[in-house]
This record gives structure tokens, sequence and C-alpha cells, in this order.
């Protein structure tokens, strides 16, 4: 009996581990690669994460609602955790015009897009010059 009794406890503490060190894993923001993009933000489900060029440098100041934000959804992480590479003081959480939060990295509001519906999908890239990944190596973009 004692030996059945040790090896559920050795089990039930195998298990816990194997969880806990699963969850270590787990970012609200993660570092994706595309052979095309390079490295960009996504979030804890890899999905992709945009910036809006036409949102106001810097300030932390969202410029998309209305028919916009069905389309590019705002992201929000009520707390950050990421992996090495990334600093999680450069991520803050901004109060949107309707009263929403939302989660910006270097004072850029960050979104999704609608069309992207699974991991690694990054059809918002481009889309009409003023939508981007967030590429953490090259960020913030550079006003021209």
């Amino acid at each position: 009996m004692n030996n059945k009794l040790a090896f559920l406890v050795f089990a039930a503490a195998m298990l816990v581990t194997a969880a806990l060190a699963e969850m270590a894993d787990n970012y609200t923001v993660d570092i994706a690669s595309n052979e095309t993009l390079g490295t960009y933000l996504v979030n804890e489900t890899g999905f992709s994460l945009y910036y809006f060029a036409n949102d106001a440098p810097g300030n932390g100041t969202s410029t998309c609602y209305g028919e916009c934000a069905r389309l590019w959804p705002p992201f929000y992480a009520e707390n950050i955790t990421v992996p090495e590479g990334l600093n999680e003081t450069d991520f803050t959480v901004v109060e949107r015009e309707d009263g929403a939060m939302q989660t910006a990295y270097k004072e850029w509001p960050l979104y999704f897009y609608y069309l992207d519906t699974k991991e690694g999908d990054v059809f918002g890239q481009g889309v009409r010059d003023v939508w981007f990944v967030v590429n953490p190596m090259a960020f913030p973009p550079v006003e021209t």
C-alpha cells in the first residue's frame, strides 16, 4: 500500500511540474518569425499583433474606432508576460475614447486583424500601407 501511495504522490508531483513548465512558456505577448517579415509580436495564442501608422506616434492614442475597430480589434492583456528579448516595461495600457482598454507597445496601440483566423496568419501586413506587424527589433517605426 505504501508503494502505491508513494507512486501516486510521485506521479502527481511530476504532473504538476510538467504543467508548471508548460505554463512558464505561455506568454501574453510572444515573438514569432516569418521568412519574409522576420520577427514580429503575437499574442498568447500566436495571433499577429499590428500597429496603425495613422495613430499618433508615441502618444498611446488610438485613432481606430467604429468600422476600423471592427476590422482591427484592439488587443488588450491585463497582465503582460514576455519571453527573453522583450521588456515588460515597453508594454502599457491605454484607455480608448470608447472606454475600453488597449495594450500599447512603446506607446503604439496594438491590434488584431479580422482576416487572421489562425496562428501565424499575417494578412494584415501592409494593408493600405498603414497597417504593419510589430517587429520588436526595428520598432518604433521610422517616420518618413
